[in-house]
């Protein structure tokens, strides 16, 4: 039976929806295609119709996390150095949850994650003023990595000092 091309866009946004979770819950490795396909409620066999290898999967799947809240450095430090945020790592920030996996993608499919990220950087940033551009990486990748720590810590102390911290680096305690 021939899915019609609403379905099967709907479909795609299923496995990309289920990706996404899976991937930052367990890591890239630890998922399987077939586990994907069954948390998105559909065949494995119907994988290579929608994806042409799971690194282009992840690196969609990488573009397609949730948005990081809008606003200055401090509004968005403010937001995302939670212990909610920290918690919630299958449905946060996909650059803390596989930042380091996504690196080992090959240059190809990557594309997608670094259109993102100078996406991300150009909204903090604004356009033209070198020295909001500057403040705008260093500051995106402090958050980052400090959410990364803050996950890392087996110091439930440690981790909200390092989330708290970096806030009130950013003048958003």
């Amino acid at each position: 039976m021939k899915v019609s091309r609403a379905q099967q866009a709907e479909n795609r946004e299923k496995i990309l929806s289920s990706a996404s979770r899976l991937f930052r819950e367990k890591g890239f490795e630890a998922v399987a295609i077939a586990e994907i396909m069954a948390d998105a409620g559909l065949t494995h066999g119907g994988f290579y119709g929608h994806f042409p290898s799971k690194s282009a999967l992840m690196a969609e799947a990488l573009a397609l996390g949730p948005e990081v809240p809008q606003g200055d450095l401090k509004d968005v430090a403010k937001a995302y150095l939670t212990a909610a945020h920290r918690e919630a790592v299958g449905r946060g920030c996909p650059y803390a949850a596989l930042g380091a996996e996504a690196a080992r993608l090959p240059a190809a499919d990557r594309g997608a994650v670094t259109a993102r990220l100078k996406a991300r950087f150009d909204a903090l940033s604004g356009e033209g003023d070198p020295a909001k551009r500057r403040w705008a990486i260093a500051g995106w990748s402090a958050m980052v990595g400090a959410l990364i720590l803050s996950r890392i810590s087996a110091d439930p102390a440690l981790s909200d000092e390092i989330l708290s911290e970096t806030r009130r680096a950013f003048g958003a305690a």
